[in-house]
């Protein structure tokens, strides 16, 4: 796969889907849709949406982030916002104030609700 590069310096503002890896030094203001790893560098900005399978994050994220395998967080960043992750990698030092779910626990939640819904209904 190709390694997607926005440079330092570079403001790029709307939906970004790609196949392949990105690595973030500029500014990104939207949503990146990926089946590759992200990486925002340390002077890297992201105001938006991330759907990846992996993401490292050195700089700065606000908004929606799902990596649908690992996220590993840098020392140097900052995150907020809402993120749904499969496993976590925090380093000691690093701004994360954001919600977090893992897909497993979200997995099971839905199943017992499913479950619930069911025994409600054959329960008239």
């Amino acid at each position: 796969m190709e390694r997607n590069v926005i440079a330092k310096n570079t403001t790029i503002i709307g939906d970004i889907k790609s196949e392949g890896d990105f690595r973030i030094d500029g500014t990104l203001e939207g949503s990146l849709i990926t089946k590759g790893r992200v990486i925002i560098g340390t002077d890297g900005v992201v105001k938006g949406k991330i759907d990846s399978t992996n993401t490292d994050i050195e700089g700065t994220f606000s908004g929606e982030l799902l990596a649908n395998n690992t996220l590993t967080i840098k020392a140097s960043a900052n995150i907020t916002g809402d993120v749904i992750i499969g496993k976590l990698s925090v380093e000691p030092g690093a701004s994360f104030n954001a919600t977090c779910a893992m897909k497993g626990t979200i997995k099971e939640l839905n199943t017992g609700n499913e479950a619930k819904k069911a025994s409600e209904k054959t329960a008239s």
